[in-house]
């Protein structure tokens, strides 16, 4: 039976692009250049309109078509029409048929939108922001479904892969001592890839979708494009990381989760240059004000400038590439070149120290950057010490595909042993990689799974693999207990001594008139750095009385990348207090660290042996004295 719709222009007011509730009706608002625009209305899964309603004549302003329309909709769904061709509403807030990851029909005929419904209103209840200043945290880098995907999860299949699984495993990321997840793009986006001529961030040049589509059978394989990389629908989470049926509503409870627990959640936005800069400010906007989202990581091209003016999005974090200038740490500078520079430090090339020296103090106050060692467009940091080559062949790219610039280095073998000495090796490097990441004065990013040696078997580029290559093996946990117990001491040790994430950016100088710089450079001779491409040695001294905590506590980091020991000579402390060890990577018999306050103290205050390939870090101890300090004072007293 046809349904007879009212619509109704209303030039008085601005419409909300897309469709919205509105009374017992829709406000309805289409973006097109065409003449001829209006809302087809489809029952459940039909491919045939059941009724066209044009967009009044009174209802345009430039290329924006706006009306009101009020009948009956139960049962339907929606797309756009413009010069008799269908269109999807690039501002739909859920779509129908996507609910399934990977189905194949996934990738044929037109995509219909879900009405919103009315009265949804999701509560909030006292939700707040909790933010964290960009040098207090600590980022973890997920994928929404690979995360939990696995069944090591331990989580119910239905739960697997979804929003409501990252909330099963907030608890973990507490102890870890994440305050920062970074999820890949939760957006709707088409994941199936047609086999030929095909790319992740789009369509083959020249080619329509429906030409496509025309081309390739429902019965090819196909690939799957698993990180999310390419243009999507914005405005929808993603029907398949959704274990409800509600996407919108899992997407909240997730974020509200996480910050009922003190954790901020960052989107990656991808866009493809395509999109009109309005359309991009309102994405964003619209995720931080719709999902309460706390940053946003921006990928691919961006007007940056135009998001960090925007007086909405002042209180937002953002982060990308290519940023002219920032107003604070809010703005964070994302980029591999920390990576890289550490990478060729930790296998010993030449000449890497200055490179080091800039990035363990870099961290301006105008604008953060994000330090990390790996990331999911190459080696997982397993992976990083276990293969000098990619091996992506279960891409079908011949191995064509991916960085071959890794700056890895195996430690000896390539891929899996079972050498003891290879295998030690490689999770001392993981310890020093860890090192030199969290005692960095940028913010740091571990990414998931690095945390107790997650590997991808040699792949670097690992786009289209929705299998145990990219989802998280959690039995891991327990066969690298001891990589993952150092993680949390190393998180730890970051987190309680202000020293290495200061809120102004070391000088290395005495700016406050004490005797000592904030941080100051060593060689092996104290007050000595040798910056010869031959040397692979260095030491950095942070200065307790430039730390805002009230024991003011001075720290020596020593790092040695050559693979024979050398010595290194000790800066002065104050009478009265000694270097007592807190890290050294190559005392494999207490896992390379000890228990803050616990570690020995260096009975040679003047000078200490740095195994080869290690890192060592001290701190400055005045209630425990060396052997020697104390038979002196006791010699005192029975003087007097």
């Amino acid at each position: 039976m046809k349904q007879d719709y009212i619509a109704v222009a209303d030039k008085s007011r601005i419409y909300p692009p897309g469709v919205a509730a509105n009374g017992d009706g829709f406000d309805v608002c289409f973006i097109s250049e065409a003449e001829s625009c209006g809302l087809l209305l489809f029952k459940k899964g039909s491919r045939q309109p059941v009724a066209r309603i044009p967009f009044p004549h009174e209802g345009r302003m430039g290329n924006v078509h706006f009306m009101t329309v009020k009948g009956e909709f139960e049962g339907l769904e929606y797309a756009f029409e413009e010069d008799g061709k269908e269109a999807a509403d690039p501002f739909g807030r859920q779509f129908a048929g996507c609910g399934r990851w990977g189905h194949k029909e996934r990738g044929t005929g037109g995509i219909h939108t879900v009405f919103p419904k009315k009265g949804a209103d999701f509560d909030w209840e006292d939700d707040r922001l909790p933010a964290v200043p960009a040098q207090d945290c600590i980022i973890y880098k997920i994928h929404p479904r690979g995360f939990t995907k696995h069944a090591s999860s331990g989580l119910s299949p239905e739960k697997r892969g979804t929003f409501e699984g990252v909330i099963e495993k907030i608890s973990y990321l507490k102890e870890l001592g994440i305050t920062t997840l970074e999820m890949m793009p939760p957006v709707e986006f088409n994941e199936i890839i047609f086999p030929e001529k095909s790319e992740i961030f789009g369509l083959p040049q020249g080619m329509r979708r429906e030409d496509q589509e025309e081309r390739h059978s429902h019965t090819e394989p196909v690939k799957l494009n698993y990180w999310g990389y390419c243009s999507g629908f914005y405005f929808a989470p993603k029907a398949s990381y959704c274990s409800s049926g509600d996407p919108s509503a899992e997407f909240k409870r997730m974020v509200k989760a996480l910050h009922h627990a003190g954790i901020e959640l960052v989107i990656e936005l991808y866009f493809d240059g395509s999109e009109a800069p309005g359309y991009v400010l309102d994405v964003v906007r619209f995720w931080a004000m719709e999902y309460h989202v706390d940053g946003v990581h921006l990928v691919g091209f961006a007007p940056l400038s135009l998001l960090a003016e925007d007086p909405y999005l002042k209180d937002l974090k953002l982060w990308g590439e290519g940023w002219k200038e920032g107003d604070s740490r809010r703005i964070c500078e994302y980029n591999s070149g920390f990576m890289m520079d550490m990478r060729r430090f930790l296998k010993g090339d030449e000449g890497m120290l200055s490179a080091l020296s800039y990035h363990i103090r870099h961290n301006p106050d105008h604008m953060g950057v994000i330090n990390y060692m790996a990331n999911v467009n190459g080696f997982t940091m397993m992976d990083m010490v276990s293969y000098n080559e990619k091996h992506n062949e279960d891409n079908g790219e011949d191995n064509q595909d991916g960085s071959d610039q890794n700056q890895s280095w195996n430690c000896g073998a390539e891929g899996p042993v079972r050498k003891k000495k290879v295998l030690s090796l490689r999770l001392r490097q993981l310890k020093n990689a860890l090192l030199l990441l969290f005692l960095s004065q940028g913010t740091p990013l571990l990414l998931s799974g690095d945390e107790f040696g997650q590997t991808k078997q040699g792949n670097n580029n690992s786009y289209c693999q929705d299998n145990e290559i990219s989802w998280l093996n959690w039995g891991l946990i327990r066969r690298n207990k001891d990589l993952f117990a150092f993680v949390k001491q190393v998180i730890s040790f970051r987190k309680s001594h202000d020293l290495f994430h200061m809120a102004k950016e070391p000088r290395l100088m005495d700016y406050r008139g004490l005797g000592l710089p904030d941080l100051s450079y060593h060689g092996e001779k104290a007050w000595q750095p040798e910056f010869d491409r031959c040397s692979r040695q260095f030491g950095a001294f942070y200065c307790g009385d430039y730390s805002e905590d009230t024991e003011k506590t001075s720290f020596y980091t020593a790092y040695n990348m050559h693979w024979e020991p050398h010595e290194f000579a000790l800066p002065n402390l104050p009478k009265g207090r000694a270097w007592q060890m807190v890290f050294n990577t190559a005392e494999d018999s207490v896992n390379g660290f000890w228990p803050e306050g616990k570690g020995p103290v260096l009975k040679d205050q003047k000078k200490v042996m740095i195994g080869a390939r290690a890192v060592c870090v001290f701190m400055e101890n005045p209630e425990v004295l060396p052997e020697k300090t104390v038979r002196e004072k006791e010699g005192k007293k029975d003087a007097q």
